[in-house]
């Protein structure tokens, strides 16, 4: 016989991933469909959208017309700004963005981490607290040498700016160089009232692990991060690195097969079947745009089907050619 209770605890529904799509359409029309919690486009040809849940993410895309990348989540969404910031919310989910000029805020260190004591602070404030995936554009990623370059003090500053931010864990991120404002930074999140599961690839050294020579702050993400009704998988920036060092260098060809066998491994680690699919939208970062129709056709040949967005961005590591992020949904 079951046993009453006067209290009983009920375990709340988690949280059903947002949907992404790349699509070719009007950003005004996107932006009006329920459950639209943020859209993005690419490159400088943007519509000029003061919604707070666009962003033109400063990436050129290769094809052309570029694509949007959609979010939506099954709620209604409530947006805004705070400053600098913008944000959207609903069902549970919550977007927010950043887009500062390093020239008005003490240069790329400084800039980082003012960033990233915006963001902690706004999520701090709100009800979606865990942070699952975030992104970071910058200029010139590679320019400098040592501890000089502009990535390191990226790293530096995000560390400084983060505090105890993620705590719990580092969520799954990407950092990539635009060939936009050298000055322009942009971060954007995605965080839920629900928490993630943390997801390393065994074949890779933690990021948070890297030894001195990666620089004086190492990058502080997760490869990957499963969302809270485990039915999608926030893939990181994966590129060719075998242990922590970067392999194959300057062999476009063999650096997309590392990065497949890494994706793989990762979807292994997470108890997720093999492969990608017409469900699993990726991005591919491209250093050089000659390269492009060799990574599109790698993808027509090893992935077939799946959706894929080719932008022109250096990697953060300056013998590594192409970087890949996205999703993969259960």
């Amino acid at each position: 016989m079951i046993q009453g209770c006067e209290n009983p605890q009920i375990e709340p529904l988690q949280r059903r991933a947002p949907r992404i799509s790349y699509r070719i359409a009007d950003a005004a029309d996107a932006l009006k469909e329920s459950g639209t919690l943020a859209l993005f486009g690419f490159g400088a040809g943007g519509p000029g959208c003061d919604d707070p849940r666009y962003l033109q993410v400063a990436l050129e895309c290769f094809d052309a017309p570029p694509s949007l990348e959609v979010w939506q989540v099954d709620a209604p969404v409530s947006c805004g700004t705070d400053g600098a910031l913008r944000w959207s919310a609903g069902g549970g989910w919550l977007f927010a963005a950043t887009e500062l000029d390093e020239r008005e805020h003490g240069g790329p260190t400084a800039t980082a981490k003012l960033a990233y004591e915006q963001l902690h602070r706004f999520v701090g404030a709100r009800g979606a607290q865990h942070v699952l995936r975030v992104w970071n554009y910058l200029g010139a990623i590679n320019h400098g040498e040592g501890d000089a370059e502009r990535y390191k003090h990226f790293c530096d500053g995000r560390a400084a700016g983060m505090g105890d931010f993620f705590a719990e864990g580092f969520p799954a991120a990407t950092a990539i160089g635009h060939h936009g404002d050298v000055h322009r930074l942009q971060v954007y999140l995605l965080a839920c009232d629900q928490g993630g599961i943390r997801v390393e690839n065994p074949r890779q050294v933690s990021a948070w692990r890297y030894p001195r020579q990666y620089g004086r702050t190492p990058p502080s993400f997760a490869r990957a991060m499963v969302l809270p009704a485990q039915d999608a998988l926030a893939i990181s920036g994966t590129a060719a690195v075998v242990g922590h060092a970067s392999a194959h260098h300057d062999d476009l060809d063999a650096q997309l097969d590392e990065t497949l066998t890494n994706l793989e491994a990762l979807l292994a680690s997470a108890d997720m079947t093999a492969g990608f699919d017409t469900h699993s939208p990726l991005k591919a970062y491209v250093r050089h745009s000659t390269d492009a129709a060799r990574v599109r056709e790698f993808f027509r040949q090893r992935l077939p089907g799946v959706p894929i967005l080719l932008l022109h961005g250096d990697i953060c590591r300056s013998e590594l050619l192409v970087e890949i992020d996205g999703w993969r949904y259960a």
